[in-house]
């Protein structure tokens, strides 16, 4: 398809980025709060269902702004520089947040959009090759070297963050969203912003490649898992779809995930734009980087003053998680009506340009 450039803002994308925000609350609040002792598998389950896809659809969007920005920018080279002082932005925002939260997703966020910008000019065929090439290259890597490296399982904590080699390992190879391979997400996202994202027959092409590709990957997974084993037991993990380690089968289970999210939000956006609910959700959604940062120092903080952290069902994770996207979301409408971008979103505007 030719590359297409929306005339107005497309809200769809802003309800996408409200429903990631919203599965990676329910994620993080379950990571920090949960006890794994308690089993309660039903809720457990359900929760699963957003461990590292509602991460991977955020970062497509990411990369789909990304895209839609150099796209409309009549100077490319004040784009670039634009993008990487926001790269460098979150990079220095990630790594506070980081102190606080281990699993924070923001300063990879800033070398994604540094790398991202190496990929701007390349034709959709070659984006979708270099996803492959990425993903070939995580196979490798993961021969290469000890995955485990750093990690102490038994809390999720990572010893050596804070050093120069712990820090690139944990950045490129086996941090919760290491560079490589969870820049194809971004990638991903860069060679969507080229297709008529306001059309609903790409809507529909979405939604179905999504669902073909969700399928596509357990199928795989099954499928691949018992001839792995026979070759050696210990190889199965290659044909995993889990978010840990991240391999191939899980980026496509991940591109399909945003795929089927984003042309949902797309599709229904239009029939659904009228309804208040709906306004509050699109508004929370141009929040989002407030929002995020919010569930980590006000929601997760909550839960350390009233001691719930690590020692909660499940069920207690899932419901503190939308207690919190609750108050969050009637809290960013009302800040919506005065202000245009949310605090953090405002103050990363005022400082990069």
């Amino acid at each position: 398809m030719p590359t297409h450039i929306p005339i107005a803002r497309l809200e769809g994308l802003d309800l996408a980025r409200y429903f990631a925000f919203i599965g990676m609350a329910i994620v993080n609040f379950n990571i920090v709060v949960v006890d794994t002792a308690i089993q309660q598998p039903l809720v457990s389950s359900f929760i699963a269902l957003f461990e590292g896809r509602a991460a991977a659809t955020f970062v497509t969007l990411a990369g789909l702004g990304l895209g839609l920005a150099a796209l409309r920018q009549t100077s490319i080279q004040g784009m670039r520089f634009v993008t990487i002082k926001r790269a460098a932005f979150l990079l220095m925002l990630g790594l506070l947040n980081t102190l606080v939260f281990d699993a924070d997703i923001l300063h990879y966020y800033g070398v994604y959009f540094l790398f991202g910008l190496l990929f701007l000019n390349l034709s959709n065929n070659r984006l979708f090759i270099a996803i492959a090439l990425i993903n070939i290259l995580s196979i490798c890597l993961i021969f290469v070297f000890d995955y485990e490296a750093g990690w102490q399982w038994e809390n999720y904590s990572y010893t050596d963050f804070w050093t120069i080699n712990g820090f690139i390992r944990n950045l490129f190879f086996n941090g919760w969203h290491p560079v490589i391979p969870w820049l194809s997400y971004l990638i991903f996202g860069i060679a969507l912003s080229r297709y008529a994202l306001d059309q609903r027959l790409v809507q529909h092409r979405l939604i179905i490649a999504g669902v073909i590709a969700i399928i596509a990957s357990k199928g795989l997974s099954l499928w691949l898992r018992p001839i792995l084993i026979s070759i050696h037991p210990e190889l199965d993990f290659l044909a995993s779809t889990s978010s840990i380690p991240p391999m191939p089968l899980y980026i496509l289970a991940g591109i399909g995930s945003a795929s089927l999210v984003i042309g949902l939000c797309l599709l229904i956006h239009d029939k659904i734009a009228g309804m208040l609910l709906t306004q509050y959700f699109v508004i929370a959604g141009k929040q989002s980087l407030s929002l995020y940062l919010g569930h980590i120092f006000c929601g997760l903080w909550l839960m350390e003053i009233f001691g719930m952290l690590s020692n909660q069902p499940p069920l207690i994770a899932l419901s503190c998680a939308a207690v919190y996207c609750g108050f969050a979301t009637y809290f960013a409408f009302l800040y919506g009506k005065r202000f245009k971008r949310g605090p953090v979103e405002a103050l990363m505007r005022k400082v990069t340009g």
